[in-house]
């Protein structure tokens, strides 16, 4: 190993996250995620873009994506985060919900940070993030996030102008955050939530 929220904004020392679910729906473990972020001080939205549906494998989920589309997942995305666009805030996902987050996290000038559990996203041509803080982490190996993909991914960022560190957690499972699914690693999950919020902890004022 590589090493429904309250309409307040955060308060010095916090952020707003917005925390997106991955493929298998908003799941128990995506609201701990949440509960974890909160008792550390942030304030946490955490969109439900499937509408309560939820599904118990990634291949399962697959089939839920497939069928809402991609394009009005990103428009749900969109607009469940747009009563809070003015605050600068840190995107997180896993999964998928990492794609969500990584595609508004570069197109939103004040993001404060990236946070992506178990999943990226393509970057488009002439992309920016300028000085975005940006954490990943990924079981290694990981079916859905191969080596020459995450590499070529990571000198994207980089030259996109982002700030990234990358966690890989050998013989973990892809989603190894969530208990209650077959990937569940207790140390790996342990070890990234550890690190995600001593992240999170120390990200600098944008803007």
């Amino acid at each position: 190993m590589s090493v429904p929220a309250s309409a307040e904004p955060a308060t010095s020392g916090s952020s707003t996250i917005v925390l997106f679910h991955s493929v298998c729906g908003l799941r128990p473990a995506v609201h701990a995620g949440a509960d974890r972020l909160r008792a550390a001080g942030h304030e946490v939205i955490v969109p439900d873009l499937f509408g309560g549906r939820t599904a118990d494998s990634v291949v399962d989920g697959m089939v839920i994506k497939e069928e809402i589309g991609t394009d009005e997942l990103l428009r749900r995305a969109v607009a469940a985060v747009a009563p809070y666009s003015d605050r600068g805030l840190v995107y997180a996902g896993f999964s998928f919900g990492g794609s969500i987050a990584q595609n508004l996290a570069l197109a939103d000038e004040k993001a404060r940070g990236l946070l992506l559990l178990h999943g990226t996203s393509d970057l488009a041509d002439g992309a920016s993030a300028d000085e975005l803080p940006v954490q990943l982490h990924v079981a290694d190996p990981d079916p859905f996030e191969p080596h020459d993909w995450l590499n070529a991914w990571y000198l994207r960022m980089r030259r996109a102008g982002a700030d990234v560190e990358v966690f890989r957690y050998a013989g973990a499972g892809h989603l190894f955050t969530d208990p209650e699914l077959p990937d569940y690693d207790a140390q790996a999950a342990e070890a990234a939530w550890k690190v995600a919020l001593g992240f999170l902890a120390e990200l600098p004022e944008r803007g």
